[in-house]
């Protein structure tokens, strides 16, 4: 898929990556803002292959990519690799 249907998969609440990263279990998906957040306007974040949770911009090469794809993720996994981390897993997926 291309990086507009992407957007939109983000934007169903699935997670998605790129077949051409080299980390392994990198995805992204949108997070948007509750009550408890200190954003206030949904943003897109990076699940890493070392296991952390970061802001993510997209670059000219996977917005003009075709290999994105929709990304199965194991909530528990992620919230248990990211609790010990600073910031914790608070408000993951919400």
């Amino acid at each position: 898929m291309d990086f507009g249907e992407a957007v939109k998969s983000m934007k169903r609440g699935l997670h998605v990556a790129r077949s051409g990263w080299n980390g392994k279990n990198m995805w992204i998906a949108l997070q948007r803002p509750d009550s408890n957040s200190k954003m206030t306007l949904p943003y897109i974040y990076m699940f890493t292959a070392q296991c952390d949770l970061v802001p993510w911009l997209a670059n000219q090469t996977d917005i003009l990519s075709d290999d994105w794809s929709v990304v199965a993720t194991d909530a528990e996994t992620i919230l248990g690799a990211t609790a010990g981390k600073p910031g914790g897993h608070a408000g993951f997926g919400q």
